[in-house]
């Protein structure tokens, strides 16, 4: 059986099959606000970079670790640090309401307690709002730096198992010692300085600030942020003067916080615009475009629209986020990138050296760009490959983040072409490929939907009409559906 999981709250979904072993605290919150530490393998280690690179410069600062190997914390550490962060998720639900204007102002405060103000302001940041591709556009951006030689950190949101999969440190999610000793200097500081009228710090906030915190101490050249929620008034705003900021592709989404029309949602997101600082989109909505227009004008900002990135540029490599519309997120991505070499003063000794108009690190990187829950086919380890290579067999889960009617629609037109073909898979288990998606007969599919209960009922509908067309490869065979309402409070 083959299923197709649409979720933002995996962590949640994982701990329900049993495949999270972490034991729940008994004061802690209900389960599906853990985010507890799983039993994975280690993560893979950084690319390794040719000594033969014409881009030697930058190949000089190039840190081929973050964390050395070091004994990991007791598991009890690091499930009361989970539980402490769990405590910061309030029930208050996203359409309550609230002056957000004193909320952000909040933000200021938190950073005058934990004496960040001086750091946030040394850190060269590439600030990333939208509606959809963000997270994809800070990846692809993260993996072109850090092929470029540089100690990158990358900050985005959600995670889906391990609350440090949201903090990068040269492709790395950071480790638990490093999470640890970062969690308790910020957590202790905020506990002893807040009050009635500076609370804590919601859990969203509180982790801005400890990726804040986390990226000025291990002095990254360059800090990419992924807005978490709009953009004027995210967390993440407090950033002053960013090298460069970018607005991927924008639709509905978040409306009882945003606005109803594309025009007040994009003028919540240009807000991460800041007076001299250049900015890229891509192509939008008109009534989007208009919006964005007006605020760049308005701050003197230079907006420019950033083009797909072309195939033939990769040469014989792809990109290593799957699906059409990733090339419109790495054409941004190489935008966002070439101006920050430019306004760091190191575009020159890189497109010097290049004998193509894309320079090799940059092909490198958007090839080595890697995402979980994005476009992903992950086969069940418990499976055996013999099983699943057989004609009708064998779990298979296409799992993709789609939760607006226009990135489920974009979601549906992947799972269309990846089920079609045959699609090669590295067995997680032995690092080989095997061929899974040929059969001779009509195989059986779910579509899972986890959502948020407060997105209604639209991108279940929407999603069923998707996955129904006539051209999904779904009528081919028997096709159920299963929504499940996750509960979510603010945060």
């Amino acid at each position: 059986m083959m299923a197709s999981a649409v979720a933002y709250h995996l962590s949640w979904w994982y701990r329900t099959t049993h495949i999270l072993s972490a034991p729940v605290p008994p004061t802690a919150p209900p389960p599906y606000y853990l985010h507890s530490r799983p039993n994975s393998l280690p993560p893979p280690p950084p690319p390794h970079l040719s000594s033969t690179s014409s881009f030697s410069p930058l190949l000089l600062r190039y840190k081929p670790t973050v964390d050395v190997p070091r004994p990991m914390a007791p598991p009890a550490a690091y499930e009361e640090a989970l539980s402490c962060l769990s405590s910061l998720i309030t029930r208050r639900t996203r359409a309550d309401g609230f002056n957000k204007g004193d909320c952000f102002d909040l933000m200021l405060d938190y950073i005058k307690i934990l004496d960040l103000e001086e750091s946030i302001s040394k850190l060269n940041v590439i600030h990333v709002a939208g509606t959809k591709g963000k997270g994809s556009t800070c990846t692809f951006t993260e993996s072109i730096l850090r092929n470029c030689g540089f100690r990158t950190g990358l900050f985005t949101s959600p995670h889906l198992i391990d609350v440090r999969e949201r903090f990068r440190l040269d492709g790395v999610e950071v480790s638990e010692d490093k999470f640890l000793e970062y969690f308790w200097w910020c957590w202790n500081r905020l506990q002893e300085k807040t009050n009635d009228d500076v609370p804590m710090p919601t859990f969203f906030r509180f982790l801005a600030l400890l990726a804040f915190k986390i990226f000025a101490q291990e002095q990254v050249d360059v800090a990419i942020f992924e807005v978490g929620l709009g953009g004027k008034f995210d967390a993440t705003n407090v950033v002053q003067a960013p090298i460069v900021c970018g607005i991927s592709s924008l639709g509905y989404d978040h409306m009882e916080i945003l606005g109803n029309t594309l025009r007040q949602i994009a003028g919540e997101k240009a807000g991460i615009f800041k007076q001299g600082v250049p900015a890229y989109t891509v192509p939008q909505p008109e009534e989007a475009m208009s919006a964005l227009k007006d605020r760049a004008a308005h701050l003197g900002v230079s907006l420019q629209v950033a083009s797909p990135l072309g195939k033939e540029l990769l040469k014989t490599q792809q990109l290593g986020l799957h699906g059409e519309h990733q090339y419109l997120n790495a054409g941004l991505a190489v935008a966002l990138s070439s101006t920050w070499l430019q306004r760091t003063g190191h575009a020159e000794s890189l497109f010097s050296n290049s004998s193509s108009s894309l320079p090799e690190q940059f092909a490198r990187g958007l090839a080595m760009a890697n995402l979980q829950g994005r476009a992903q086919v992950v086969p069940d380890p418990h499976i055996s490959m013999q099983t699943l290579s057989s004609s009708v067999g064998g779990l298979v889960f296409y799992l993709d983040g789609a939760h607006s009617p226009e990135s489920l629609e974009v979601c549906a037109r992947w799972f269309s072409h990846v089920s079609r073909e045959e699609t090669k898979v590295s067995d997680p288990l032995e690092g080989e490929s095997h061929n899974i998606g040929k059969s001779t007969k009509a195989r059986p599919y779910t579509f899972v939907q986890l959502y948020v209960s407060q997105r209604s009922s639209t991108v279940t509908s929407t999603s069923s009409e998707y996955l129904c067309s006539p051209w999904d490869p779904l009528r081919q065979g028997p096709f159920r559906t299963k929504s499940v309402s996750v509960q979510q409070g603010w945060f």
